[in-house]
């Protein structure tokens, strides 16, 4: 029995990557691309003039809507559409943003096309796309709604303001200096997170704090 297609839509602002990406997804019958668009501002006026997509590949970097209002406001106004960051940026600044914004995960666009597709699937079946950054221990972190032990219970004042402040965009040095503790202890609070939920970066780190509601992003 052929498995459903998945409508998404390709929000980017390079003309010869988002047709290059259309003319390449075409050939797997898993994806159908309803709609395209050069921005947000766009795609705000096409999404209504098309079936609706479940997965939206959104670029961060655009011009007159980028990529986390547009994220913002799909979240918003379509709560159910899942939306994949397609972005040049490995650094935690700006994931971590998509991620506040509403992202439910990140590619990056140097990826292979079925490395994209294969996100794209789990993405909608699951809500989140967590890449190598982050480990199966996180995901299925997020998926258990109910934990028996809450995760606030088992760290300290000092790891919970360290997390809070991890979703910002303060160095790790800055921190130390915000929580008048020296870098060395931030090191040590950094690399006992990682080991206690089995993390690998800063990056995976917030998003685990978002998912389990450990950190107010009103804060952030």
């Amino acid at each position: 029995m052929d498995q459903k297609s998945i409508p998404i839509a390709i929000i980017d602002d390079h003309t010869l990557f988002r047709q290059g990406l259309i003319s390449l997804l075409s050939e797997f019958p898993e994806v159908n691309i309803v709609f395209d668009a050069a921005n947000g501002a766009e795609m705000k006026e096409k999404i209504d003039l098309h079936p609706l997509p479940e997965v939206i590949l959104m670029d961060i970097s655009m011009p007159v809507l980028d990529g986390y209002e547009a994220t913002s406001w799909l979240k918003q106004q379509y709560p159910d559409i899942k939306i994949l960051a397609l972005s040049m940026f490995e650094e935690d600044k700006p994931i971590i943003k998509m991620l506040k914004s509403g992202a439910g995960g990140y590619l990056l666009k140097e990826s292979k096309t079925s490395d994209l597709v294969n996100a794209v699937k789990i993405i909608n079946q699951q809500g989140y796309y967590l890449n190598d950054l982050v480990s199966g221990k996180l995901l299925r972190s997020i998926q258990n709604e109910h934990l028996s032990n809450p995760l606030s219970t088992q760290l300290s004042a000092n790891e919970m303001k360290f997390l809070q402040l991890c979703c910002s965009e303060l160095t790790y040095k800055e921190i130390a200096d915000q929580m008048n503790l020296s870098p060395h202890t931030i090191d040590n609070y950094r690399q006992e997170l990682f080991q206690k939920f089995d993390l690998k970066s800063r990056t995976g780190l917030v998003l685990f704090a978002i998912k389990q509601e450990l950190i107010d992003l009103s804060q952030c």
